[in-house]
Formats: C-alpha cells, structure tokens, sequence
C-alpha cells in the first residue's frame, strides 16, 4: 500500500499559475521586448527557472534574467497566487490517516516556505524538497531519489502527484508511481521530455486520498 505521497508544488497544491505566468511574461517584454503565447510559459512548468531563462533568453546573464524574474514576482506577482478548492481539505484527510506527505519542487526552499506560510499550509508536509536540495533537476530522478531518501520511504509505497511531463517523467526515472491532476493547465506533453506517462489521472483533490488508499502493491 501507499506510505508517502509527493507532491509537485506550483500548479498542484497551490494555484500559482497566474504568479509563474505574469512573472515569465514580464521578463520577457523586459528583456526580449515582447510577451510569448501563454503555451510556451505552461509548456514549461516544472523546469527549473535557470535552466528555461537561460535557454530562453540566451544573451543575457541568467542570474541577472532569474534576479529581474524572482523581483517581481515577489514584489508584485505573488498577489496572484490563490488556493485550489479542495486541496487544503485532502491534506487534512491525508494527515490525519497518518500518510507522510513530501513537496518536491522546481521552485527555490524560500519561495515554497513563503507561499506555505502564506496560506496556513506549512503543519502538513514532512519535508520539502526544492531546487536548493539536488544538482540535477526534473524530470532528473535526483529530487525524488533525495525526498525518499529523507522519508526513509520505499519506492513501491510512494507516489508523485504533479500536474506536468517534468513531475511524470521525474516519477517514471525514479521508479515511483504517478498520477496527473486534472487541474492542471499544463500540456499534455513537452518537447524536452520525451515518453513520460502517468500511472494514474485524478479528477478532484478529493480522489488523491481515494487513490493512495486503494492503490495495492503487486
């Protein structure tokens, strides 16, 4: 049966959509003079802001192009982020039923902490893994090999939950079960990873905690 669940932050336990969209847009009109179709910015959630800056805006420095990034969207961006409905209570129900509950994020350990204290969420999660935690990133197995590591948690009664090609693909390199959350407004699939699929899709919030309770291990 399942022990631990991890979860992708951004786009899955909280609606940071809005905050990682506007922030991307005003980079790029800043540096590139121009805004890019919202797909481009939500075909890559999940990768780490270095790497995407440094690909996408090549002439600059990237940590003067992450500095510009991170600025904003703390200064003004983060106004944007908002709860999804249902989340907080799955926590509840999943805390309570005794599951140990990791994030293993792209983002940076400061933002995630801030966006947790922010919205009162910081009592459910054992521990969080960010950026700062692995030299390799998603879909790189590295951050949930490390988040197991910490749980001292084994691969066949763990699962990651995210809402992108980088959380899925990070599950399937690291050996772990999968599930897409259907309220993502990822794509389906990103050109920079390649044959990633989800064991399982849920819906709501509410069917993570049906999900984990009924999956058997073989």
């Amino acid at each position: 049966m399942i022990k631990n669940i991890l979860f992708d932050f951004d786009g899955t336990l909280l609606n940071t959509n809005d905050v990682v969209i506007e922030s991307f847009q005003h980079t790029y009109e800043h540096f590139l003079g121009h805004r890019v179709p919202v797909s481009k910015i939500t075909s890559n959630f999940g990768e780490p802001l270095q790497i995407t800056l440094k690909r996408e805006i090549p002439d600059v420095d990237t940590d003067v192009a992450v500095d510009y990034y991170r600025t904003y969207q703390v200064n003004e961006a983060c106004r944007f982020a908002k709860e999804f409905p249902g989340v907080r209570e799955m926590l509840e129900v999943l805390k309570e039923k005794g599951f140990r509950i990791a994030i293993v994020t792209s983002r940076t350990a400061v933002s995630t902490w801030n966006f947790l204290k922010q919205f009162g969420l910081t009592e459910f999660f054992d521990e969080v893994i960010s950026c700062d935690d692995t030299v390799m990133h998603k879909p790189d197995p590295a951050p949930i090999l490390c988040a197991l590591s910490k749980l001292g948690a084994e691969k066949d009664e763990s699962i990651m939950i995210g809402d992108g090609a980088f959380d899925i693909k990070c599950a399937n390199n690291a050996g772990v079960k999968s599930a897409l959350v259907g309220w993502r407004i990822t794509g389906d699939s990103n050109p920079l990873v390649k044959e990633c699929e989800a064991d399982y899709e849920v819906e709501t919030p509410a069917d993570v905690i049906s999900l984990v309770e009924n999956i058997q291990i073989a």
